[in-house]
């Protein structure tokens, strides 16, 4: 088990927890259903991915260690990239012509770790 990455994993869970809860309870209050549903979505992802890397961290040693520890770069890489354009973009809706062609810069370093994640498994 890899310690920095459980303790990664423990604050992204965390932030993606208090995050969810503003989402459901103070974010309505504020902003468009649209952009609530764009917040949950970037809830979702950066929830799953912080559990990915719990599971990860855990199994570190059974892993080829350095794309184990890309996977992971990558999987935090993309949560802030992700899922934090998205949450700025549904409290500052005009930041989505800046941020909206970044996002997927996000989505695809989510995809790149779980590429990653693939290859640091040994046969």
């Amino acid at each position: 088990m890899n310690k920095r990455y459980l303790k990664t994993a423990a604050l992204l869970g965390l932030t993606a927890v208090m995050l969810g809860a503003f989402g459901a309870h103070g974010l309505k209050k504020i902003a468009s259903p649209e952009a609530v549903e764009s917040f949950k979505t970037g809830v979702l992802y950066h929830f799953l991915h912080a559990f990915a890397i719990l599971v990860t961290a855990f199994f570190m040693e059974r892993l080829v260690f350095k794309k184990a520890q890309i996977a992971l770069l990558l999987w935090v890489c993309g949560i802030v990239v992700f899922s934090g354009s998205l949450y700025v973009m549904a409290l500052f809706p005009e930041t989505k012509s800046i941020l909206g062609p970044i996002t997927p810069i996000g989505g695809l370093s989510l995809m790149a770790g779980w590429f990653f994640l693939f290859l640091s498994v040994e046969n």
